[in-house]
């Protein structure tokens, strides 16, 4: 196995420990999934940010935040339209954004090796 995709993976779960609890918490907390996505997103930003960049890539120039916040917008509203879809058929928004992390992982660490981390 490739060394970066098992850095990767073990980076990815910490990250999406962080960010899952974030949301977790923004929804008990009775904020709109969108919001609670959304500020989850921001937060798991600024946590991933240095984790990914140089414990999977080799690369903490902090240059690339701009590229990266891009990655996670896109991540984000790729996010909510799958938030959206699960209470359009009303399914628990816990089990729905558990449902989505995998596919948001690899969708995030595809977007990052090619845009923000390249090389």
């Amino acid at each position: 196995m490739d060394n970066k995709f098992i850095r990767f993976l073990i980076v990815g779960w910490v990250n999406t420990l962080f960010g899952y609890f974030m949301f977790a918490l923004f929804i008990f907390s009775k904020f709109h999934y969108s919001i609670a996505a959304l500020m989850a997103t921001m937060l798991g930003v600024l946590f991933n940010f240095k984790t990914t960049g140089k414990l999977v890539f080799g690369n903490s120039d902090n240059k690339l935040i701009l590229k990266f916040f891009g990655v996670y917008t896109v991540v984000y509203f790729m996010n909510t339209l799958a938030l959206k879809v699960f209470k359009m058929y009303e399914v628990d928004l816990y089990l729905g954004g558990a449902l989505v992390l995998l596919p948001m992982a690899v969708l995030s660490f595809l977007l990052n090796k090619k845009f923000v981390f390249k090389g």
